[in-house]
């Protein structure tokens, strides 16, 4: 149960960089210039307080190495513009990015489990600097770091989408801890080549893209969402939950991957819970992380989107009425999309489509933070005892994984889902019932890997 405390907030300051910096415009990528991404997401670290830096203070520090880390990755001291045909880019002013300082009355440890997402202390540890003028013409980076009496604090930051991902984000806080212990410059150097990740001339889709299928039912989904109360839960899979699905599945798919699995769980649960048409068309889709592909040869510090988000889709019956491994089977379809024809083609589709939004016509959007590594971010204080998404990033369709340790030194996958209060209660069930009893038929898993490939 979240406690309430009160947090005293300094005025927010700008933190500019701690040198001159180049003042030009730098354009953005067609991954990063997508409506979608119009948004600013939260990240958040909770660190113990440490005998060995007992007389530091970490607003001081974390101050001073966002000063000197901002002289490398200077567009995050600019802000957004647009240019023709409304693309945005970043006219790099050196203006700075907000830095707010405050102080809770309270025990970090007297907040027990409730750190972990949905955190419900988002109002007081960074959730009020989002009110700006919006997110085109606000810094583009927002940080609240935040004492606790007991000598821990919490670094809370809002980055601008528009400017890179989770992944992108985290080469920059990882700069900004080297700093704080004593690095004069970043291991890792930024690098912009937005151009990397821009349409071709002339365009070309050449793959089909589930993900951004119209929309035409959106209004009437949405209306049925939004009659009943939503509410949000989370849900944590340790290495009991994992074992236990894994002994009730088929021999032949039982090495299939953590996130596969959950994936697989979540959205048959899901679907099942919203009592659906039979017929109606429900689709998975994937965040999946692009870095690392040979054929686009991003290079090593690259920050800004490379993130994609192929789908795959069936009808409801079929999802409901086949074996777990039907679930598994389609999810692994739809992160194996990721080859250089569908990568140029989103790329292409993006960009000539006017910015479309994903699907969300009976859509399950799952990401996995998880493994992104805010957890591993240490400013000189240890690691955080948690660190990732703050919210969860939990809508209607839309999922976050994090990574929880829990007392006993288990690291769980929590995931935060929300739903209507009677569909809540039905997917609990499902969920329970998927991950605990034995619901397969090994029998059946040829059809299930033939129906899985139509």
């Amino acid at each position: 149960m979240a406690l309430a405390f009160p947090v005293k907030h300094r005025k927010p300051e700008l933190i500019v960089p701690a040198e001159p910096t180049p003042h030009e415009i730098k354009t953005l990528s067609d991954l990063d210039d997508q409506q979608s991404l119009r948004s600013h997401y939260p990240m958040i670290m909770f660190y113990k307080t440490s005998p060995f830096v007992k007389e530091k203070d970490p607003v001081g520090i974390i101050r001073e190495a966002i000063a000197k880390t901002l002289v490398y990755y200077y567009p995050y001291a600019g802000r957004l513009v647009e240019g023709p045909n409304n693309n945005l880019g970043v006219d790099c002013t050196g203006e700075g990015v907000v830095f707010v300082e405050a102080d809770a009355q309270v025990r970090l440890e007297e907040l027990g489990d409730t750190i972990c997402p949905p955190c419900p202390y988002s109002e007081l540890l960074v959730s009020h600097l989002s009110n700006s003028i919006g997110v085109l013409s606000s810094p583009l980076m927002m940080i609240q770091v935040t004492r606790f009496i007991c000598g821990g604090f919490v670094l809370a930051i809002l980055f601008n989408h528009l400017m890179s991902d989770a992944l992108g984000s985290i080469q920059f806080v990882s700069a900004v801890s080297e700093i704080a212990k004593g690095a004069s410059t970043p291991s890792t150097l930024p690098v912009w080549k937005r151009e990397l990740l821009t349409a071709r001339n002339p365009p070309h889709i050449g793959h089909a893209l589930h993900e951004y299928e119209p929309m035409d039912r959106i209004d009437h989904i949405t209306k049925i969402m939004n009659d009943e109360k939503i509410v949000c839960k989370s849900f944590s899979f340790g290495p009991k939950e994992i074992k236990s699905i894994r002994k009730n599945l088929p021999l032949e798919i039982r090495s299939s991957s953590k996130f596969d699995l959950i994936t697989a769980c979540l959205w048959r649960s899901r679907i099942k819970a919203l009592n659906l048409d039979g017929e109606e068309i429900v689709r998975i889709t994937c965040m999946i992380n692009i870095r690392g592909k040979k054929f686009l040869d991003l290079p090593t510090g690259y920050y800004g989107n490379a993130i994609l988000c192929p789908a795959t889709i069936t009808k409801a019956k079929t999802l409901c009425e086949n074996p777990l491994g039907y679930a598994i089977n389609l999810v692994k379809k739809a992160r194996s999309q990721v080859t250089k024809d569908y990568i140029r083609s989103t790329i292409d589709y993006i960009a000539t489509k006017g910015r479309p939004q994903l699907s969300h016509f009976w859509n399950f959007i799952v990401s996995d933070a998880s493994r992104v590594g805010f957890e591993e971010l240490d400013f000189g204080w240890g690691k955080p005892i948690y660190g990732g998404t703050m919210y969860g990033g939990a809508t209607n369709d839309n999922s976050v994984y994090a990574l929880f340790r829990n007392k006993n030194g288990e690291d769980l996958v929590v995931v935060p889902v929300c739903l209507t209060v009677a569909a809540m209660e039905r997917f609990e069930k499902e969920l329970n019932k998927v991950i605990w009893e034995p619901v397969e038929d090994s029998n059946n898993l040829n059809s299930i890997m033939f129906a899985s490939k139509l």
